[in-house]
């Protein structure tokens, strides 16, 4: 049965060469369209949430803002700050809090060899800011350790960017910075990351000291935020209710006043993210729907022709006994077989180009932005899904019209 029903098709695909042709191409670029924009999609929702992570990873910002309503005999306006003191506070006090830092800022730090001189964002933070904002140090260098912050060491983390501009192409591991006319060695210089998402510029283009030498040097008394970390994202709510609860009764605010302790969450961001993420995939996958709809019409249109042209010989066909449900098995199977050909072919076409962009390995600029293009098994299968639907409708019309074929005016036809 199956080998009749390949020999038929063929025999039908070299009567009607160019028609054929047209068919499959037009279903292998519409394969070829569903996978490429679901694959560069996939790609650019990665690099959208990579972009973003660069800026905190699942991390909550809590910083002390002014107080908007009356509380307790207090008035409006009044400025809340936090300390070091709170950082450790909370970090004993709120189960589920994985890591947590305070963080000093200072704008237009001066940095100084003896050749350059600049001026950035600095921070005076502590070693669990490595892993919550994602800078990482390149090979030969560290972030700022425990000891570092205990003996209050002049030591100096610089990003990449900002590495270059005052060492070029020398390795700037160990050697000497005058930060603010005070002498800094450099342990490390951040691994260059994508970062979409800014928190007092690029982190790419600032400096980090210890928290405790910032405090020592600049003599400030307050941070200017908290960065907190929950050990399970799924936690955030309790975690951030948690914060809101000590640090309104110890500085006496109301606790529904937002103003008062503005926090970031970067997991609501990475959860908004996925969710653009996903809907931008659905959008590309329709787009290639429709298209792949548009080629199954070039399907049915040639198995209609095929039934036309067959006529007689399905009416001789039903004459001498065959059965109306193998008429129909063999248009579509010729129509499903024709969809899956092209939808192949597509498939392979797309996979290459996929797979030779990531090959380039596009870095910087609209590389950064559009990420590696990514074929999901996902992807395969809802486009194979896609394919059979299509098959099936093109070829279910034409084959009932085959079916219903009458066995004696069909032996008239000519």
């Amino acid at each position: 049965m199956w080998r009749t029903l390949f020999t038929e098709f063929f025999s039908d695909l070299a009567k009607q060469k160019l028609r054929s042709f047209l068919t499959l191409t037009a279903i292998a670029w519409g394969t070829l369209s569903v996978v490429l924009l679901l694959a560069f999609g996939k790609g650019l929702g990665t690099s959208m949430t990579k972009g973003m992570l660069g800026a905190g990873n699942q991390v909550i910002i809590v910083y002390g803002g002014q107080t908007s309503v009356n509380y307790e005999g207090l008035g409006i306006g009044r400025r809340i700050s936090f300390t070091e003191e709170d950082v450790d506070l909370l970090q004993k006090a709120v189960p589920g809090i994985q890591y947590s830092s305070p963080q000093y800022g200072r704008w237009g730090a001066q940095l100084k060899t003896e050749d350059v001189t600049t001026n950035t964002y600095m921070e005076g933070v502590n070693p669990d800011f490595e892993i919550m904002r994602t800078m990482y140090p390149a090979a030969g260098g560290r972030f700022i350790n425990e000891r570092d912050v205990d003996e209050m060491r002049r030591v100096l983390f610089l990003g990449d960017e900002i590495a270059v501009r005052l060492f070029g192409d020398e390795d700037p591991v160990g050697q000497q910075v005058m930060l603010d006319n005070t002498p800094f060695t450099v342990v490390g210089v951040m691994k260059p990351k994508m970062q979409t998402s800014m928190n007092n510029g690029p982190d790419a283009d600032r400096a980090i000291i210890p928290h405790t030498t910032f405090r020592n040097m600049y003599g400030y008394r307050n941070i200017g935020s908290m960065l907190i970390r929950p050990d399970d994202p799924s936690l955030q709510e309790d975690i951030k209710a948690g914060i809101t609860k000590i640090m309104s009764a110890k500085y006496n605010f109301d606790p529904a006043d937002e103003q008062a302790m503005p926090m970031w969450d970067f997991i609501e961001q990475e959860e908004m993210n996925r969710k653009v993420s996903l809907g931008l995939e659905m959008f590309l996958f329709t787009v290639g729907f429709f298209t792949l709809m548009i080629a199954g019409v070039g399907v049915a249109n040639i198995m209609f022709v095929v039934v036309k042209e067959r006529t007689r010989e399905i009416g001789l066909k039903i004459a001498v006994g065959a059965r109306r449900v193998h008429i129909i098995t063999q248009f579509i199977f010729e129509s499903l077989f024709i969809s899956f050909l092209g939808g192949g072919i597509g498939i392979l076409i797309s996979s290459g180009i996929v797979y030779g962009v990531r090959a380039l390995n596009l870095e910087g600029g609209a590389g950064d932005f559009l990420g590696n293009p990514e074929i999901s098994q996902v992807a395969v299968i809802l486009t194979v899904g896609v394919l059979g639907l299509i098959g099936l409708l093109a070829g279910v019309f034409p084959a009932i019209k085959a079916a219903k074929v009458d066995p004696v005016e069909s032996l008239r036809y000519e």
